[in-house]
């Protein structure tokens, strides 16, 4: 389905006035983008490694994850998107993908062709430099990964994604204060901070018992924000928010 309606990339929206203030002009030409959307199944693939895309997608609803495959089959996850986000925005500059993007649970998405982002940018230079600054906040998300993964033991690893995660959502307004859905499987989670599914749920046990979260079915909720923070030696400036309320 192609669409052009405001409702299809008010979540785009609302994820780039985490970072910069638009104007009513830059709204406008975000709201009229022509995409495609696509309604997709759960752990499918939306671009591979060796692919050369010619449109970048949207997500409009779901959570998806970049990541790479090693040669004896086994997954690292990179990061986790979730609404708003345009995980392969930088297939706009890249012609060869060196990176997958998949969905982890069903997922809304709308395909944008590079096209109309080129044109886009050309006409209104402000968003085409929030683009910029969002695949910038990307590759710091993935240098704070790597800090946490090489230098980080995984009970603060784990605390420190969930932080980052809550942070995120809270920026689009997908949080109720600091409980929000949680789809990530413990298999997932593994895969993003590089230990087992047995070693995750036990870390997510320690961390019930001590009173600092509540995870049932796919729902997270905080219950000590300020002592999981701490827990994971969490600092949210990496994320380069408009407003420090966001991350509070």
């Amino acid at each position: 389905m192609d669409a052009t309606h405001p409702f299809t990339t008010a979540i785009l929206i609302r994820k780039l006035e985490s970072i910069l203030t638009l104007t009513d002009e830059e709204r406008q030409a975000l709201e009229a983008l022509p995409m495609q959307i696509v309604a997709l199944k759960e752990n499918q693939d939306i671009v591979r490694v060796g692919d050369r895309p010619s449109r970048s997608c949207l997500i409009l609803s779901g959570f998806t994850c970049m990541y790479k495959m090693t040669g004896d089959g086994k997954r690292q996850i990179h990061n986790f998107n979730i609404p708003g986000d345009i995980p392969d925005l930088q297939s706009l500059h890249l012609q060869v993908l060196d990176n997958s993007l998949s969905t982890l649970t069903p997922c809304s998405v709308g395909f944008i062709t590079h096209e109309v982002l080129d044109k886009l940018c050309e006409r209104q230079y402000r968003i085409a430099r929030a683009f910029w600054r969002e695949t910038l906040i990307d590759g710091a998300i993935f240098r704070e990964w790597m800090t946490s993964i090489g230098q980080r033991e995984s009970y603060p690893r784990m605390a420190h994604l969930l932080c980052e995660m809550m942070v995120r959502l809270r920026a689009v307004g997908l949080s109720d204060g600091y409980s929000c859905k949680w789809p990530i499987t413990q298999a997932e989670i593994g895969d993003a901070l590089g230990i087992t599914t047995v070693h995750v749920n036990r870390v997510l046990q320690e961390m019930r018992a001590e009173g600092l979260i509540d995870l049932k079915g796919d729902r997270l909720n905080i219950l000590a924000w300020e002592k999981l923070m701490q827990a994971g030696d969490f600092e949210p400036t990496y994320l380069h928010l408009k407003h420090e309320a966001t991350a509070a």
